[in-house]
């Protein structure tokens, strides 16, 4: 995949993904609807994706139904949706890994993460927390700072694989911070937290999902959340971004149609979308797990993208990480 190629494409997402509405009426659904999740059921894309299904389903008149096609990080559902027909009833549950990341790591993926998809609603974001282990005396990112830059590379730090979000999150900290620690990647987020709780490890950046009740238990110290505001969830434990200036790392989920979606089907979905995650008992749901409840628009998803795009393939190249 030629990568200027692909960015000179990002900044025409509005001409691909937006179409005349002249002689478009309200669009109703008139069979099931199918919501892809290329991940496992229970993991944090399904579980999302699995709010928003059921939130919508009652005021479009149909049942949406979700599909996990798993396999290839995401790319075997992701590549399902490009392929089906623009017709409003097969959308992706897309993260940043599936529509930012993966073309970086993987080579001929057999979509375009722009040009095959319109977006249609970004659901939520989401951060990770910095997290060490208890034992360790370090309190603050501005200890762990220190620490590493006294103790280089002493720092181990699990991670949940090359290339996932918990690689890049702590590689990006790395290098806005100045200091090194000693990757440990794992299969899974899962045994990295294991071994932080035995203390077999020092550090993970976990996501806040994820680790809210490791720091409950008090089993892990939070030290910072990777996004610029505080998180509802945990609102005592402060942005990284007020001791490493230029940090932010996001996670999201959004939904994506296959390119060419009429643009009235789209506002329908957006709109009911949108709806949904405002409802009390869906924001007071995803902010218990840690997520932040957005329910944006086209646009705004398109422009999270955008600048994730732009931010994952600068990782990859300072992490050399690739899949292939």
């Amino acid at each position: 995949m030629d990568r200027r190629t692909l960015l000179g494409a990002l900044g025409t997402v509005p001409l691909l993904t937006t179409f005349p509405a002249a002689a478009q009426g309200p669009w109703r659904p008139d069979r099931p609807i199918r919501f892809i999740v290329g991940f496992a059921a229970g993991g944090s894309t399904d579980t999302s994706g699995r709010l928003v299904a059921n939130a919508i389903s009652g005021p479009l008149g149909q049942p949406v139904v979700v599909e996990n096609r798993v396999g290839g990080a995401g790319n075997i559902g992701t590549e399902h949706v490009a392929r089906s027909a623009p017709d409003g009833y097969t959308y992706v549950v897309a993260s940043v890994g599936t529509h930012a990341t993966n073309q970086f790591l993987y080579r001929n993926l057999p979509f375009h993460v722009v040009n095959d998809f319109a977006p249609v609603s970004l659901v939520l974001v989401s951060a990770a927390v910095a997290v060490v282990r208890p034992s360790l005396p370090i309190r603050s990112i501005a200890e762990l700072i220190a620490y590493a830059r006294a103790n280089p590379g002493k720092i181990n730090l699990g991670t949940s694989g090359v290339g996932g979000t918990q690689h890049f999150a702590a590689a990006l900290f790395e290098q806005k911070a100045g200091v090194t620690f000693t990757h440990i990647p794992y299969r899974g987020g899962a045994p990295a937290m294991a071994d932080l709780v035995a203390g077999r490890l020092d550090l993970v950046f976990s996501p806040l999902a994820e680790t809210m009740s490791f720091i409950q238990s008090g089993q892990v110290r939070p030290l910072g959340v990777t996004r610029t505001e505080r998180m509802p969830a945990l609102p005592e434990v402060p942005p990284i971004s007020d001791t490493v200036a230029g940090y932010a790392f996001n996670s999201w989920i959004g939904i994506f149609a296959p390119a060419r979606t009429p643009a009235n089907i789209i506002q329908v979905m957006s709109d009911s979308i949108a709806a949904g995650v405002r409802a009390p008992e869906v924001r007071q749901r995803m902010e218990g797990l840690g997520y932040l409840p957005v329910g944006g628009g086209p646009e705004q998803l398109a422009d999270i993208q955008r600048r994730d795009v732009a931010l994952m393939e600068e990782l990859v190249r300072l992490t050399g990480a690739s899949a292939d």
